[in-house]
C-alpha cells in the first residue's frame, strides 16, 4: 500500500513538472514571436517617418510619448510636426543591429543604425544608438520613448 502512494505521488509530481516545462517553453516562443512583431514595428516605424506617414505614426505613439534628439526633446505632436513639416527628413535608416528586451509589459527595443537624414536643408549621416520603448495596451504596441544616442564614428572608435 505504501509502495502504491509513493508511485501516485511520484507520477503527479513528475506531470507537474512536465506541465511546468511545457509552459516555460510556450513562454519562449512567445517570446521570440513577440521579438518579431516588435522587430518588424520597428522597420516599418523607420518607413513611415521616411515617408512622412503622419497618419500611421499617429497611431504608433503614445499620446504621452517622448523623443530626445541631439538638439532636445519634443512630445508627440512636436514629433509629427517636425516630420510633417520636413524640418527633419528621416531619409533612410540603414539598421545595423536590432535586439529586443522585454520588462513585463514593456519591450526596449535597441537600433544601432546609420541614419542619413536632411535637417535644415542639409542631408547628414550620423550613427546612432536609438533606444525605443513601447508599451503594450489593450492589445497593440504603443511607442512611448525614442531616443537617439549618437555613436562615434569608426574613425573615432577608441580600441
Amino acid at each position: 500500500m505504501k509502495r502504491k502512494n509513493y508511485m501516485t505521488i511520484l507520477l503527479f509530481l513528475v506531470g507537474i513538472l512536465l506541465n511546468v516545462e511545457k509552459s516555460y517553453a510556450q513562454q519562449k516562443n512567445d517570446d521570440k514571436n513577440t521579438e518579431k512583431v516588435l522587430i518588424d514595428l520597428s522597420r516599418k516605424k523607420w518607413k513611415w517617418m521616411s515617408d512622412k506617414n503622419i497618419n500611421l505614426l499617429n497611431d504608433l505613439f503614445h499620446e504621452k510619448s517622448v523623443f530626445v534628439h541631439m538638439g532636445g526633446t519634443m512630445n508627440k505632436n512636436q514629433e509629427l510636426n517636425t516630420i510633417e513639416n520636413g524640418s527633419i527628413h528621416y531619409k533612410q535608416a540603414e539598421i545595423k543591429d536590432i535586439s529586443v528586451r522585454f520588462v513585463d509589459n514593456t519591450a526596449i527595443v535597441l537600433d544601432q543604425i546609420v541614419l542619413t537624414a536632411i535637417v535644415g536643408g542639409k542631408e547628414v549621416v550620423n550613427p546612432f544608438m536609438v533606444t525605443e520603448i513601447y508599451i503594450h495596451i489593450e492589445n497593440e504596441w504603443k511607442l512611448a520613448v525614442l531616443s537617439f544616442t549618437k555613436l562615434l564614428d569608426n574613425n573615432q572608435q577608441k580600441r
